[in-house]
């Protein structure tokens, strides 16, 4: 598979499997090691988590098979995500949601996902949200700090907005590699706030999540999807894929700022069809026609 490059010695598989949902199956932790062992059989070795999945217990079930088979470590790239405070039965002591990029909990999430994941280093930690409350200092001490003692390889930040990213990005030795924000054939923000193209003007490739904008475009009756629908089924036939997914993935993978889908779908019939997506080529004119269908309206 095409391989993203992020910093010196660090790339992502272009599509990425999200497990957000891996407490949503029924658990075992030899099917996840399977799971997980198929994906890298088609060439996704880069598996996206975060702190707060499944009421902060999905770190921890992922890391239970790979203990199953400790020299899988090696062959993927593992990213996660911190910042947000839940509430939860399992963070009893969070009276409301909120968000914390203090020193103090950066280093602290970073030392619970290791020991979740029973490794010693993490590929690349994203700060998860925007925090109005972000002192860039002491984000910038704790990534420091975290990359010289060998437990982070690599840092990013998740939905943040081009003065966001900007400020924080002053603050730090090592630039940020990657920005994951939504994008899809229904979600077009990014497209039009300049997150996109700070991502190329700073030459880093976006991690997009929700890249079928939810799965409403399969189902929904709302009007808007009824007509990206319309022209998904058209465009499918014209490029030849087996389904609409396969045109939405694709329609993301042909934009030049290098956009790393998010696959987070469990059923590897899914997840084999988002990676044959890389196989398939869209002129200009069809990536407008779906931009178009989405807008709801010519481009001015």
């Amino acid at each position: 598979m095409e391989r993203v490059q992020l910093a010196n010695e660090l790339s992502f598989s272009r599509i990425v499997h999200g497990m957000w949902r891996l407490d949503k199956w029924q658990y075992d932790k030899e099917k996840a090691l399977e799971f997980i062992e198929s994906c890298m059989d088609i060439g996704i070795t880069t598996f996206d988590h975060a702190d707060i999945y499944g009421n902060y217990s999905v770190e921890e079930l992922f890391g239970q098979s790979l203990a199953l088979k400790p020299s899988i470590r090696q062959k993927i790239e593992l990213v996660t995500k911190c910042g947000i405070k839940l509430i939860s039965k399992n963070r009893p002591e969070h009276k409301i949601k909120y968000y914390d990029t203090s020193k103090e909990h950066i280093v602290l999430s970073v030392e619970n996902s290791l020991k979740n994941f029973q490794t010693d280093y993490l590929d690349v930690l994203l700060i998860h949200r925007p925090d109005p409350m972000m002192n860039p200092s002491e984000v910038a001490e704790a990534f420091y700090k975290l990359k010289k003692e060998g437990k982070v390889r690599a840092f990013g930040v998740s939905n943040f907005l081009p003065s966001q990213f900007k400020l924080l990005n002053a603050y730090l030795d090592d630039p940020l590699v990657t920005n994951q924000i939504e994008i899809s054939a229904t979600y077009l923000d990014h497209f039009g706030n300049g997150t996109i193209e700070q991502c190329q003007y700073e030459k880093i490739a976006p991690m997009a999540w929700s890249p079928l904008g939810g799965g409403a475009i399969l189902t929904s009756d709302e009007e808007k999807m009824i007509r990206v629908r319309k022209v998904l089924n058209k465009i499918k036939d014209e490029i030849g894929a087996v389904s609409i997914d396969q045109v939405l993935y694709t329609w993301l993978l042909t934009h030049p700022s290098k956009i790393m889908p998010i696959v987070g779908s469990g059923k590897m019939e899914r997840v084999i069809a988002a990676v044959k997506s890389l196989e398939l080529t869209m002129t200009r004119q069809q990536w407008f026609e779906i931009f178009e269908a989405s807008r709801g309206r010519e481009v001015d």
